[in-house]
């Protein structure tokens, strides 16, 4: 995955606390912060999803009309 450089602004203990975590952990502040925001994002769940299945992008795309139509009401 690419990676794009940035700035952020954040509260002292915010970065305390980063610094911290990536000490305690052995990471870099950067990669405490994407972890965090990942999981915070719903990422981390989506890249497990992910590596868990053995479907094909169609069988994937098939799966999520099939549920997609289940869900809508059915015409009278």
């Amino acid at each position: 995955m690419t990676k794009t450089r940035t700035t952020l602004t954040i509260d002292e203990e915010t970065l305390r606390a980063v610094k911290v975590r990536a000490a305690r952990t052995g990471k870099g502040d950067s990669e405490v912060i994407e972890e965090a925001l990942r999981r915070h994002l719903g990422l981390d769940l989506l890249d497990r999803l992910w590596a868990r299945n053995a479907l094909d992008e169609d069988e994937a795309v098939g799966l999520a009309v099939e549920a997609q139509h289940a869900t809508r009401p059915r015409k009278r």
